[in-house]
């Protein structure tokens, strides 16, 4: 795998830049409209891990699936074993077919005191370095991202009445609470959503005036354990010595997964590691990255992470083992003096390439059984995994994509990792064998998770237009195929 840009982009064939500026210039002009459709999808609070708001989630696909109708795409709601997914395609040019992924489900919003504002009723704040922020819950994850796309769209159709590529589209429900039913359904209907390449835009600018498409993704494995002890819970004066304290037995386990130097220490952890070659790390060390600032901006000034590899490596290509969360005994106001029954911890590992995560929860669970002191019991709870995702670099898509984005930004896009995971990039490309291009526009300081998440407008904005000119560049196929909208320079120039 290489950073470096693939100068080979094919035969131009494909819109020209005359139409393309014409369908820029709607773009612009109908902003204020397109915002308006914004705040209409935000103020539906579609949180997917409570089941009370499954029919918040129901109304936010069929409003995806309406705004979709409307300009021309075959949109439908399915029904899944959860929250529905949103189908649609406009299938009627000659040049490559895409597939756009997006998720309508949100974070819940506690807590709710610490917001600013209502965070289902969205709000312009302007801010004083002129920046305008788009505040509510889903503004940046991912409702306000996948309308950027679906914004782009509508000005192709108003312009020309046609898109300058085949466009399919599925957006689900569940992203936010693990995607239980993104499997069951791709096995369902896989051969509908075959595509060329998946587009996806829930992912981050690398600076706030620099484009990047994230070709690596981190999987992820998600543990809880439980240590039980004692058959109930003791008098710590009756029984201290001579009782095992199921919380100490914890804590030492979770000081055994981690070295000195901050590598994980399960024994076969880094077996079969794919590691980068020697020019992706030195394009990676390359890239302007304050890591003083990254982790001054978290309240920290060290790394605690494995030294022999830089933060930035860190976070993006080498594996990782946190403990989200510990429990075990009295942890109320005042004081109760008991050994405790029982005690657990969540733990999750970032995996890369070429770790299996059913092979690491099984290394996890071998380190912890045998460390674990007798009469104690352990016991596993999973909550799934999901492997890393590696994008070629030298895919064609990836060029045009780097090329239309150099034309709207004024700059070279970079190409990065991200040190998250986006399972369905894996899922797809396991089920339906599709690359990915990750293209967000979120800035690093939009609060997703949190209280007051917002949306940059001028990302919203550079957004649209970023969609509308990938559009173009990918119809610009090897094949020589002339688009579809090939030397047509007219169009109805609707709202």
């Amino acid at each position: 795998m290489s950073l470096e840009e693939n100068p080979d982009v094919g035969v131009s064939h494909g819109v020209p830049q005359e139409l393309v500026e014409k369908v820029l210039g709607h773009a612009d002009a109908n902003l204020n409209a397109s915002l308006d459709r914004l705040f209409q999808f935000l103020r539906i609070p579609s949180i997917s891990c409570d089941a009370s708001y499954a029919p918040q989630c129901r109304q936010a696909a069929s409003w995806i699936a309406d705004e979709l109708s409307g300009i021309g795409f075959a949109a439908s709601v399915r029904s899944t074993i959860g929250n529905p997914i949103v189908v649609a395609h406009n299938k009627e040019a000659n040049g490559p077919h895409v597939l756009f992924y997006g998720h309508y489900d949100v974070q819940p919003v506690e807590p709710l005191e610490a917001w600013d504002s209502d965070p289902f009723e969205p709000s312009l704040k302007e801010q004083p370095d002129g920046e305008t922020h788009i505040v509510a819950r889903g503004a940046s994850d991912d409702k306000g991202q996948l309308l950027t796309f679906i914004e782009a769209c509508r000005s192709w159709k108003a312009v020309t009445g046609h898109l300058p590529i085949n466009v399919s589209m599925f957006f689900e429900g569940e992203e936010e609470s693990g995607s239980p039913s993104m499997e069951t359904f791709l096995d369902e209907a896989g051969e509908e959503l075959t595509a060329d390449v998946m587009l996806l835009c829930d992912t981050y600018l690398w600076r706030d005036k620099v484009p990047a498409i994230t070709i690596m993704f981190r999987g992820i494995l998600e543990e809880e354990i439980e240590i039980s002890c004692a058959s109930r819970d003791l008098h710590s004066g009756a029984y201290g010595n001579a009782a095992r304290n199921p919380i100490q037995v914890l804590a030492e386990l979770i000081a055994s997964l981690r070295g000195a130097n901050g590598e994980v220490t399960i024994d076969g952890f880094y077996d079969n590691i794919q590691e980068l070659d020697e020019e992706t790390r030195e394009a990676i060390l390359k890239l302007d990255f304050d890591t003083d600032a990254f982790l001054r901006n978290a309240g920290l000034s060290q790394s605690a992470g494995d030294t022999a590899y830089s933060v930035l490596e860190q976070i993006w290509t080498r594996p990782s083992c946190e403990i989200n969360g510990i429990a075990g005994g009295h942890y109320g106001d005042g004081f109760k003096t008991i050994i405790p029954s029982t005690a657990l911890a969540k733990i999750s590992f970032r995996l890369v390439s070429g770790q299996c995560p059913e092979r690491m929860q099984s290394k996890f669970r071998d380190h912890i059984r045998a460390r674990t002191p007798a009469d104690c019991k352990v016991k596993f709870t999973s909550f799934g995994g999901s492997s890393a995702s590696v994008i070629s670099s030298r895919s064609e898509y990836l060029a045009r994509a780097r090329a239309a984005l150099k034309q709207e930004w004024n700059c070279e896009p970079v190409l990065i990792g991200s040190g998250g995971s986006i399972p369905v990039v894996g899922v797809v490309k396991s089920r339906l064998g599709l690359d990915s291009l990750p293209i967000g526009f979120a800035r690093s300081d939009n609060r997703h998770h949190s209280p007051n998440e917002k949306y940059d407008q001028s990302s919203f904005h550079k957004g649209i237009r970023s969609w509308i000119r990938i559009l173009a560049e990918l119809s610009r196929s090897t094949t020589g195929q002339p688009s579809l909208l090939d030397g047509n320079i007219t169009g109805t120039d609707q709202a």
